[in-house]
């Protein structure tokens, strides 16, 4: 008897593992196997605390290189340590999903073709939290968080060793690259947690600074947002800069210039294998000019229907039409020049000076040479 318990004891302190110890790792491991069978592709734990980043990202909005998006100022103090947004608790669940960087390019930049990933990431990390609650067999305090709070994703992914900080600013997995979408699930259980990725693996290559077709990548790991294509066509809801106009080219929507450049991508960079990410019938196959035509013509009724669920129902159809006409306005003909006409008559006034300038830059280009 007395042997027999020794020896339960000798198997529990195996390798110096303590038996609360060996529950959490029992319980991470159980964490990482749900992340999986969810439809996560990377999966990572990592402590709550100070924020490593925070001082820079302050730096960085208080400079101005946010633009317009104020809400980034919001709940600074939280921001700084990742325990504050929802006080008790202790570890990070970070996930990445996905969104396939073998598809080929287009208007559209490639996250945004298919359903809105804050909807679908949040919806299954609120099922690993279920499942945690069930392997802890308690109720577990804790929240999602998909870009929807005072909380840097990007560094506790780092910290839960899923990537490093690329030069163009996005976190890069050295075996998928960089297109997925970053969440995390913080709670107060406590989980063995992964090492930090300490590495720089870009070393000498400046691929992304230099594609960078508005010069956004001032300097390595140092966005501008101001003059981001991304942040020209969706965040920024006013008129978009002249002298920025030429360089978003037939960028309808987002911009992955950055990312397909880094060799990272070129070798890693996945096909598409989540149902959810796939392009919508209202994208699928078509070129720039084309969707930008359709968008210009497209009823409001027409645009509720086509991108319910989308993210691109963040800029509304007066935004995507801005964006339609920027697009003409590079990349047009003769053959663009009546879906901009019927645009000089839009509602909306922001609609109406891009579309002007587009049939302007079309006239220019093609007007004959004596």
């Amino acid at each position: 008897m007395l042997g027999g318990i020794a020896s339960r004891r000798d198997r529990n302190n195996v390798e110096g593992v303590t038996p609360v110890a060996r529950d959490r790792v029992e319980l991470a491991r159980m964490v990482r196997a749900h992340a999986y069978a969810l439809g996560f592709d990377l999966v990572g734990i990592t402590e709550l605390g100070p924020v490593e980043t925070a001082a820079a990202f302050d730096a960085w909005v208080e400079a101005g290189r946010a633009g317009t998006m104020a809400y980034l100022e919001r709940g600074a103090e939280k921001r700084r340590d990742t325990r504050l947004p929802l006080p008790g608790t202790t570890h990070a669940i970070v996930v990445g999903m996905d969104y396939g960087g073998r598809e080929p390019s287009g208007p559209v930049a490639r996250y945004a073709r298919g359903d809105d990933y804050h909807d679908v990431m949040d919806t299954r990390l609120r099922e690993l939290h279920r499942r945690l609650e069930r392997d802890a067999g308690r109720a577990v305090h804790g929240k999602p968080y998909v870009d929807t709070g005072p909380v840097l994703e990007r560094d506790l992914a780092r910290r839960a060793g899923l990537g490093w900080f690329g030069k163009n600013t996005n976190l890069i997995n050295p075996e998928r690259g960089s297109f997925f979408f970053l969440g995390a699930l913080v709670v107060d259980v406590e989980l063995a947690t992964d090492a930090p990725f300490e590495a720089d693996r870009c070393g000498t290559c400046t691929r992304c600074i230099d594609a960078c077709p508005t010069g956004a990548i001032v300097a390595p790991r140092e966005l501008d947002a101001r003059r981001c294509v991304s942040y020209l066509t969706i965040e920024l809801r006013e008129e978009i800069p002249v002298e920025l106009r030429e360089g978003i080219g037939a960028l309808l929507y987002g911009c992955d210039v950055c990312q397909e450049v880094c060799p990272w991508n070129e070798r890693f960079a996945q096909e598409l294998k989540e149902p959810a990410f796939a392009p919508r019938d209202v994208l699928a196959g078509k070129d720039a000019r084309q969707l930008a035509r359709e968008l210009l013509a497209m009823s409001q009724e027409e645009f509720s229907a086509s991108f319910k669920g989308s993210p691109m129902k963040r800029v509304k159809l007066r935004g995507l039409r801005r964006n339609s006409a920027v697009v003409l306005g590079n990349v047009g003909a003769v053959e663009d020049v009546p879906a901009l006409q019927q645009a000089l008559v839009d509602p909306e006034p922001l609609v109406r000076e891009h579309a002007a300038w587009a049939l302007n830059e079309i006239t220019r280009r093609h007007a004959p040479r004596v």
